[in-house]
């Protein structure tokens, strides 16, 4: 019987994201993610608790993660888990348990760049002007004759 290992996760990334190549060239990016639960206790306080996931994606998908993701930003993330080990300096052996993503999706839009300031009335050209603004005037009210 085939099992089944599906991560999804909806959160606010907490790391900008770093991106590398394998020697093989292939390119990967590595990112944390924060996703937030509310709850109250039996006693009734309200509390929150964050859990911290690390998320490593591969090939375009890293590509597009590392140039359109950043800190703060929102996102969906769809995968699956995987645990590796390896010896740590000091001879202990580290376990770290990452979400492989297939899917990123960004659920919030980039900053958008500001804008340059308003000009002046006295500055403003004429193309600024209502008057030159293409949109339609008002139809005259009825009861007004045009001659």
């Amino acid at each position: 019987m085939a099992g089944l290992n599906k991560v999804m996760i909806i959160g606010n990334v907490g790391t900008d994201p770093e991106m590398r190549y394998t020697a093989s060239g292939n390119a990967v990016t590595t990112f944390r993610i924060a996703c937030s639960r509310n709850y109250t206790t039996p006693d009734g306080e309200r509390r929150e608790e964050t859990e911290w996931f690390s998320v490593v994606t591969w090939g375009k998908l890293a590509e597009t993660c590392s140039q359109f993701l950043q800190k703060g930003r929102r996102a969906y993330v769809e995968g699956r888990l995987q645990t590796r080990s390896w010896e740590g300096s000091d001879g202990q052996r580290r376990f770290r348990t990452e979400v492989i993503a297939n899917t990123v999706l960004f659920l919030d839009r980039p900053q958008a760049t500001p804008l340059p300031e308003e000009e002046t009335s006295e500055t403003a050209s004429p193309a600024t002007e209502p008057e030159a603004l293409p949109f339609e005037q008002p139809a005259p009210e009825r009861g007004d004759s045009e001659s």
